[in-house]
């Protein structure tokens, strides 16, 4: 017997992307991103000139991913959108715009949480991609998050534990900051880095209990040492920026090391699964790979498309939703904080 295709078209509209994706039940037809260049003035994203950038592209983009997947949109099963966490304005963009099509073509709408899109984007049927079984640790690390999560199955998953100040992303973008590198920084950390040393200085490692993140504390004792250090030379950061980078990642990944390590010791769950935009840093996927070798882990590392903000990942959870019928409303509304789970 034949198998049903489900199409679904999915937006995704959470922070500075604004990304479209058509997916043939799990696997992705089409997957559209346009990045907002206009923030890298400003070093960090502002949050009302990322809404009005979605308000530009958000049509563009839906017809380019219909275009690409070579679909009607009358062939639509559902509409599936972020509905958070992320920046309200930028959500209400994506949301607003999901209701009003849906409503349009008398489809089901399905809502989606951002975070649980990161660890679910392992489940996208792609070449060289596997998907890991339950259950498994999710470590999701962005700019704007970073958890380590419980999943138990699609729609059970509980955080284990989280940042308590700065997510990674904004540990790498801001020690980029601190060191001269433009916005956004933490690519260039990683592409320094892979040049430099890692033990040339030592940062120290916050102290926090359990399972849980901090990084603001590791980002003033870079800030200190570049004053320390430029005072007695001035052109201190320029003469020794890859082994400044790679010390300062080396002290990043260490710190989220650490945590897996512990978190796979009280649970006893050997899968891992990372997701998210710093999932694309090269050094956390040489120390994942490693892991499997010295520790016995099985890990999972998503392509690099599926890592950075997508709408391909909230088309695999709106495919898995639509199977169970989980959909939503024309009431339902954007939520800036949305937490696993909830």
């Amino acid at each position: 017997m034949a198998i049903k295709k489900i199409y679904i078209l999915a937006i995704e509209s959470s922070c500075d992307d604004t990304s479209a994706a058509v997916l043939c039940n799990t696997k992705v037809l089409s997957n559209v991103v346009a990045t907002q260049e206009i923030h890298k003035k400003y070093g960090g994203v502002v949050p009302e000139l990322a809404s009005r950038a979605h308000q530009q592209n958000i049509v563009p983009v839906v017809h380019q991913a219909l275009a690409e997947a070579n679909i009607d949109k009358k062939q639509l099963s559902a509409i599936a959108f972020t509905r958070g966490p992320g920046l309200m304005g930028s959500l209400l963009v994506g949301a607003s715009f999901a209701k009003s099509l849906s409503l349009g073509l008398s489809i089901p709408l399905i809502e989606v949480n951002h975070m649980e899109a990161h660890i679910l984007a392992h489940f996208i049927d792609d070449e060289g991609m596997t998907a890991p079984t339950f259950p498994f640790l999710g470590m999701t690390i962005s700019g704007g998050h970073t958890q380590i999560v419980r999943v138990n199955n699609y729609f059970d998953m509980k955080v284990l534990g989280e940042t308590l100040d700065d997510a990674v992303g904004e540990a790498f973008d801001k020690s980029a900051k601190l060191i001269g590198l433009p916005y956004p920084g933490g690519p260039l950390v990683d592409k320094n880095a892979q040049l430099g040393n890692p033990r040339a200085f030592d940062f120290p490692k916050p102290k926090v209990e359990g399972l849980n993140f901090s990084f603001s504390g590791l980002k003033t004792s870079i800030l200190y040492f570049v004053q320390r250090e430029t005072k007695k030379n001035p052109d201190f950061v320029a003469e020794n920026i890859t082994d400044i980078c790679a010390s300062v990642q080396f002290t990043i990944l260490e710190i989220l090391m650490d945590k897996l390590k512990l978190a796979v010791k009280q649970t006893g769950i050997e899968q891992v699964a990372i997701g998210g935009g710093v999932a694309a840093n090269s050094g956390i996927r040489a120390r994942l790979k490693d892991a499997e070798e010295t520790l016995g882990w099985k890990t999972y590392i998503p392509k690099f498309q599926y890592c950075t903000d997508n709408a391909a990942m909230i088309g695999i959870v709106g495919y898995l939703k639509f199977q169970e019928k989980q959909f939503t409303d024309q009431r339902v509304g954007a939520k800036a904080r949305y937490a696993i789970g909830s």
